[in-house]
């Protein structure tokens, strides 16, 4: 094991720290100043480097917060803890936000001392472990029996130029796949050329697909290069291959069988050397029996198919993704990574993540600028994740200087939040207000809005007095104008309990995607 490095100028503090840890079989080198520091760590192999290191703040040969500024420009990774006096305090907080890993008042009580040291040298060998994991599965990450079962799939798949269907959830990472089957294949030197398609309107997907010839269209001041275009002799990928449109199906069928298709508005038949691989959320054998989805096509691209397990299958993953995201995290905001206990990455196990690994990527982010400590505690976990996880107590309360919001329609304020509990759903569906959307919300169960008994009442009365007075003034529009205040209210209320993702807020309103993007552009929601 790597020593422990201690700077202080204080002989008596370096004699009893280095007595105690070596009583714990924990190698110590000590240093009076942060010069010989320096030097030493540029005299010092990495592998001989420290394992962690201990440092005061003030010393004659120069100040601690210096000495930590220029370790963590070489070793990003080292956890660093300083040691002060009472009145250094505001100093020592300047440190913890700058990257320390903890603070050490002094006087210190010695146990306590090392057992903080002790913590840290744990936290530095899983760091290390868990970076030695990630530097040989840089592509994807997984060690879940289910995602082993995808990545030799993968392998079986490297020198085949087959059409690949991938399932999954959302966020469970199909495009990633897609780009692992790219890499791997004999079209790994073409380019990669990915579409969502339910992303892209109806009028325009033809277009971005297949292309168009000058004057096609209004707007059309020049000839256009499709996706299957910009993609020849490499891969292109079609997300969300279940929202393309019925009459665009029938192209790609067309394109899939000869490898030929005409752009907008053009005469000559363009030829297309691509791979297809496409992607859905969706069962694609009950939109063939809906009548939405063409048969032959479903036939023509479920050649091979991959399906991707939600990250609710593949619990073990989670600590291994965490660490990954949270050092991804810290690269995009220029900021030291943040390291996780085993407590909070065992609570996050538990949490079902209906967003999946995207959903796991949007927590480390956020706990990357929100957690407060260079170690991110259970009390740090985001508020969804600790009332999911059945820690009511770890919410942290709504503030109580945050007006409620104004309630539409002359519905009845949502129920406090004390009232939430896994009570069974209402038997009738409701709607609640605005001002519960900062609620935590458990997928099968009902928010704190929905269980009370006077909720359903009190907004349906508060309904048909708006009905009865709309159509006592005689106005002859009364059905589209509550519904777009419905439309309207149920919309914005699903965006704020998804923090703005529309897909997850489509799926928990039941409707589909193309459905929410248009209702957000028709009633000016944007």
């Amino acid at each position: 094991m790597k020593p422990i490095w201690i700077v202080d100028d204080d002989q008596s503090i370096r004699f009893v720290l280095e007595k105690a840890l070596l009583r714990e079989n924990l190698p110590t080198r000590s240093f009076t100043n942060p010069q010989d520091v320096l030097s030493a760590l540029e005299n010092t192999p990495e592998h001989e480097g420290p394992q962690i290191l201990v440092s005061d703040i003030r010393m004659p040969g120069g100040s601690g917060l210096d000495l930590l500024e220029k370790v963590k420009e070489r070793l990003p990774g080292l956890p660093v803890i300083i040691m002060t006096a009472f009145s250094d305090l505001d100093s020592a907080v300047s440190a913890f936000q700058g990257g320390a890993f903890e603070y050490l008042p002094k006087p210190f009580d010695l146990p306590k001392a090392v057992e903080l040291i002790r913590r840290a040298v744990e936290e530095s060998q899983r760091e290390e472990v868990a970076e030695e994991r990630m530097s040989a599965a840089p592509e994807m990450l997984g060690q879940a029996p289910a995602m082993q079962d995808v990545f030799r799939a993968i392998g079986r798949l490297s020198q085949s130029q087959v059409t690949v269907l991938i399932t999954g959830e959302s966020g469970s990472g199909k495009e990633l796949v897609a780009r692992a089957l790219h890499k791997h294949s004999p079209r790994a030197a073409g380019p990669f050329v990915a579409i969502n398609t339910a992303a892209i309107p109806k009028d325009l997907l033809e277009s971005e697909l297949f292309g168009h010839e000058r004057g096609a269209f209004t707007g059309a001041q020049t000839m256009r290069r499709g996706r299957f275009e910009q993609a020849d002799g490499g891969t292109l990928f079609l997300d969300e291959i279940g929202d393309m449109p019925f009459d665009l199906q029938t192209r790609l069928l067309r394109v899939l069988s000869d490898g030929h298709f005409y752009r907008v508005g053009g005469h000559s038949a363009v030829r297309a050397n691509v791979r297809v691989i496409a992607a859905t959320h969706q069962h694609l054998e009950q939109r063939v029996k809906e009548g939405v989805f063409r048969e032959d096509l479903f036939h023509r691209l479920n050649v091979i198919r991959l399906r991707l397990p939600a990250l609710r299958e593949r619990r073990e993953d989670v600590p291994m993704l965490t660490r990954f995201f949270l050092q991804q995290s810290a690269k995009q905001l220029g900021v030291e990574p943040k390291r996780i206990s085993e407590a909070a990455l065992r609570l996050l196990g538990t949490f079902d993540f209906p967003g999946n690994v995207r959903q796991l990527e949007n927590v480390c982010h956020w706990l990357t600028v929100m957690a407060p400590a260079q170690v991110i505690e259970v009390k740090d976990l985001p508020p969804e994740v600790l009332a999911m996880a059945g820690s009511p107590e770890l919410v942290p309360p709504v503030p109580a200087e945050q007006p409620p919001a104004p309630v539409p329609l002359g519905w009845a304020e949502p129920a406090p939040a004390s009232l939430a509990s896994p009570l069974p759903p209402a038997p009738a569906p409701t709607m609640p207000g605005p001002a519960m959307a900062d609620m935590p919300f458990e997928p099968g169960l009902a928010p704190a809005a929905l269980v009370s008994t006077r909720v359903p009442a009190a907004w349906e009365s508060g309904l048909q007095a708006e009905a009865l007075s709309l159509l006592e003034s005689g106005r002859t529009d009364v059905w589209d104008a509550l519904t777009r205040r419905f439309e309207t209210q149920l919309i914005q209320t699903a965006l704020l309990n998804t923090r703005g993702r529309r897909i997850e807020a489509a799926h928990k309103l039941g409707i589909g995607r193309n459905t929410i993007t248009r209702k957000i552009q028709e009633l000016d929601l944007e």
